[in-house]
């Protein structure tokens, strides 16, 4: 995936730029097709996208209690859930939209009886009922949605999905490369209401330059605006970072 660029014509031409970049290399991330080719090509090797479960494990731990029933929306083949599950969590449902993975991982975790698997699209999971979540889990995939056709209402109708799905006072945890000016109007669409936490850390092997020093710890929050954006004068110390939007549904 190519990573978003923000411009002066602002959150619109963003989202555009995601969409046809996408287009213009002939892959939609949005269709399940492409994501069965490529784990088909790929042979069940796992992968995580953006940060490994050691990296997120300190936001993970402060907002989700290990006996939370979590919904890892997008698994693919990461080794996410199989690491929370080490680490005492113990009921983790995991959904893709790609059958080929879902069976490759329902193979391989077959003895873990914390883990669970079935084929869905984010966009919709009538399957499950209201408020049946204590937790949902996105690293990445409303990122490939933003790159498929119809990227903004595949958005709307994932995260509608998610605030329908998470019990009054549950917790959403999004991992992208999305800053406030691309995500915050998708998570605060009618009929979603959350409090929203943001902290960013830099890619993995991101290394700052000699002369320069860490400004804060990557585990504080950020401070965003009342509009929920950054503030003005703020640029991440990495500019590919990744951004963890902690969302408590209210």
């Amino acid at each position: 995936m190519s990573r978003e660029t923000s411009t002066e014509g602002g959150e619109a031409d963003g989202e555009d730029k995601e969409e046809q970049g996408a287009q213009q290399r002939g892959f939609n991330y949005g269709d399940a097709l492409y994501w069965d080719g490529r784990y088909l090509e790929e042979g069940g090797a796992s992968f995580d996208w953006y940060q490994r479960y050691a990296a997120l494990r300190p936001f993970v731990r402060k907002f989700v209690p290990d006996d939370c029933r979590v919904l890892m929306a997008g698994c693919g083949s990461a080794l996410m859930s199989e690491d929370m599950v080490k680490d005492g969590y113990v009921e983790i449902m995991n959904i893709d939209v790609s059958s080929i993975v879902i069976e490759m991982m329902r193979r391989k975790y077959a003895l873990v009886s914390q883990l669970k698997y079935m084929q869905m699209d984010v966009r919709d999971m009538s399957f499950f009922s209201d408020e049946s979540f204590d937790c949902v889990i996105d690293k990445g995939t409303l990122d490939s949605l933003m790159c498929g056709q119809d990227a903004p209402l595949s958005a709307s109708q994932m995260i509608q999905e998610v605030s329908r799905l998470l019990q009054p006072g549950g917790i959403f945890i999004l991992i992208t490369y999305g800053d406030p000016s691309v995500r915050i109007n998708h998570l605060n669409q009618p009929g979603c209401s959350w409090k929203i936490i943001l902290y960013i850390i830099p890619r993995p092997g991101f290394q700052l330059k000699p002369s320069t020093s860490s400004r804060k710890s990557f585990t504080e929050p950020v401070p965003l605006t009342e509009a929920g954006q950054l503030p003005a004068d703020f640029s991440p110390e990495d500019p590919d970072s990744h951004y963890i939007y902690i969302c408590k549904k209210t």
